[in-house]
């Protein structure tokens, strides 16, 4: 038996379920790489505007798909991720539209659109990708209840009710999803994990290459926000200690791997301690910082001989970590004669001029080490300068940098300082992190933002240990030590600039806010969730009872809106039943299978009532024969009448 054909589209229901597509496609769209993003968007308009007339013939549709997967790999290569994924669900979604005619593609395109708004929340679970999820989904919903309505050929009701109706589907499911949210036992570690992306966000990474970072000093958007508890550092204080680069081959530095699995040395701390917490942002890495020098490592990170924090599991989501430094007033034990070697390494054969600048310079100083550091921060104060815009360096970059160029940013300045130090026999090493942060005036919390990223030197001297050399800071201090709160209160609080920061803090705040609700909702925080209420901590299996009954009441609260619902689903039937209770008490029940007409004229025979046949009339019309009948009115005097006193004949 043949299958029946679904019902064609309407010119209206089609604009509205490509409307509704396309703002399922919006928050997956905005975190693709924005050209990407410009050719599905392009794709899909496109192929919504050509196939309004007849579907796209099969080959052309096939060219369309390949075309896709090419703009795909040239975007993100061939490594699989998850925003690879997302790019093929949205290229996929984008070419849906050209097989829409019927309902059931209406429907099914709908439902492909649904996975669209979620899967974006893989690659951002900010509330900017949550308010265009929920709108989309919003929407389908509005879309689905027009689609069943024009299947069932049934007027449209207007869009009050429409909205209404969909209310009503919210409010049968958010109290079970909001008891699942909050109270269903989780995991302190995941059954599995979350597949990298393929194009990595800009972050700190274990090397450091020529022209890496400056993607990264181009992007204002927060690396990670801090809350103090005490003292607050100083500009001065406050570098981010990061990953820390040992080994060089001419051009790259990178992190020397096996300080990851020592302890660090036992350093002395000063007085001065600094408490704080900080919410850093996803990387997809497992690089962390911390304020020089951290005392120990938080739960779930580990804490290197070299003194830098990194992650035990991948940095895929918003983490939380309590932490405590106070800077290092010496170093108990010298240098091993392996660190001292991995502390003057340098590749043969390169950067002759450094080496011998450096070598006059330990011949002129002697043993004094901290003379040869003075005179090189010295002649780069003296003569050079701060700029992004420099050349990708030659096989001599440290040469070019220091005798050619003479201007830089952070990287420059702090490779060719540790270059130049370890020809004069002092033992260096590159530091990579952040330096400085914007205090939040409504929030009382720092933010440290990617554009902020940094690297400085450390050298070794004789009775001290490691100490920090910043060269950048001291050509350009204010790249290091300046804020937008300083410039805030030089400009005055009546600029177009000042007030577009505030604006701008007045969001962050919103997003902390946002994070500290949901995003850092963990496992321990859900544990402690009636610490108000006197229950210091929930186990596992009070969870589940906790859960288990305020899921029962919220199955009870479904269970009664649905029954509410199908009791309100026809106003004319209800008012006509409670029309024909009120004859029921008098002993003139309408019998189960008895017709309206048949019943309202054995009444009128034994009371008799013109208004009743008259108003059973109505409603035949109305229910049954899809007569074009007053329903206001008809309504109105079905719950207005009475029967009549009139006594038997």
């Amino acid at each position: 038996m043949a299958e029946p054909t679904s019902p064609l589209l309407s010119p209206s229901a089609r604009h509205w379920t490509l409307a509704s597509a396309a703002l399922g496609l919006v928050p997956l769209l905005l975190q693709l790489p924005d050209l990407l993003a410009a050719i599905i968007a392009l794709v899909a308009v496109l192929i919504a505007l050509v196939s309004r007339q007849r579907v796209l013939p099969a080959p052309l549709r096939l060219l369309l798909v390949l075309g896709m997967l090419a703009a795909i790999y040239w975007q993100m290569g061939a490594r699989p991720g998850r925003d690879t994924g997302c790019a093929l669900l949205a290229a996929m979604l984008a070419l849906k539209s050209s097989e829409l005619r019927s309902l059931r593609d209406a429907r099914s395109l709908l439902g492909f659109a649904l996975f669209s708004p979620f899967a974006a929340f893989l690659l951002d679970q900010g509330p900017s990708t949550m308010a265009l999820a929920v709108l989309a989904a919003l929407t389908a919903l509005l879309t689905l209840q027009r689609l069943a309505q024009a299947e069932g050929q049934a007027p449209t009701p207007p869009l009050g009710g429409q909205i209404r109706g969909v209310g009503r589907l919210i409010a049968l499911g958010l109290p079970l999803a909001l008891a699942g949210f909050w109270l269903f036992p989780r995991l302190s570690e995941p059954l599995w994990g979350i597949p990298e992306r393929a194009v990595g966000k800009p972050g700190l990474s274990d090397q450091m290459e020529p022209g890496q970072w400056l993607d990264l000093m181009a992007d204002d958007s927060p690396a990670l926000r801090v809350q103090f508890f005490g003292p607050v550092p100083t500009p001065q204080q406050r570098y981010w200690r990061g990953p820390v680069m040992t080994y060089f081959d001419g051009r790259v530095w990178e992190q020397d791997r096996s300080a990851l699995g020592r302890a660090p040395p036992e350093v002395t701390h000063g007085a001065t301690r600094w408490d704080y917490q900080i919410d850093y942002e996803p990387t997809d890495r497992r690089q962390l910082v911390a304020l020089d020098l951290p005392m120990q490592a938080p739960p779930g990170s580990e804490l290197g001989a070299d003194h830098s924090l990194r992650s035990q599991a991948s940095l895929t989501a918003l983490t939380r970590w309590r932490l405590q430094s106070a800077p290092a007033t010496g170093y108990v034990e010298d240098l091993s004669p392996y660190q001292r070697r991995r502390a003057l390494q340098l590749p043969q054969g390169f950067n002759p001029r450094t080496a011998t600048l450096a070598h006059q310079w330990r011949s002129e100083a002697g043993n004094d080490d901290e003379a040869i550091v003075r005179r090189a921060m010295a002649w780069i104060r003296a003569r050079f300068a701060y700029t992004l815009s420099t050349p990708l360096p030659g096989r001599d970059g440290v040469d070019e940098f220091l005798f050619d160029q003479q201007a830089g940013f952070c990287q420059h300045f702090s490779s060719a300082f540790v270059v130049l130090m370890r020809n004069a026999g002092i033992p260096a090493r590159v530091v990579t992190g952040f330096a400085g942060g914007t205090r939040n005036r409504y929030g009382d919390y720092w933010v440290v933002r990617r554009m902020d990223a940094h690297a400085w030197a450390e050298v070794w001297l004789p009775g001290r240990g490691w100490v920090r050399v910043d060269p950048t800071a001291a050509v350009a201090p204010e790249r290091i030590y300046d804020t937008l709160e300083d410039r805030l209160q030089v400009g005055g609080d009546a600029t177009l600039e000042s007030r577009w920061a505030q604006l701008g803090q007045a969001s962050d705040w919103l997003r902390r806010g946002w994070n500290d609700l949901v995003l850092s909702f963990n496992a321990t925080r859900q544990q402690q969730l009636l610490r108000p209420f006197g229950v210091d901590k929930l186990e596992p299996a009070q969870l589940i009872g906790v859960f288990t009954l305020f899921a029962l009441v919220a199955l009870g609260w479904m269970a009664w809106l649905l029954a509410r619902g199908e009791r309100e689903r026809a106003p004319l039937l209800r008012a006509w039943h409670r029309m024909g209770q009120r004859y029921a008490r008098l002993g003139l029940a309408r019998d189960h299978a008895e017709p309206a007409g048949h019943w309202a004229r054995r009444v009128h025979q034994q009371r008799p009532d013109p208004a009743l046949l008259s108003l059973s009339s109505r409603f035949v019309l109305a229910r049954y024969a899809g007569a074009d009948v007053d329903l206001t009115s008809l309504l109105r005097d079905l719950r207005r009448h009475r029967p009549s006193s009139g006594a038997s004949p």
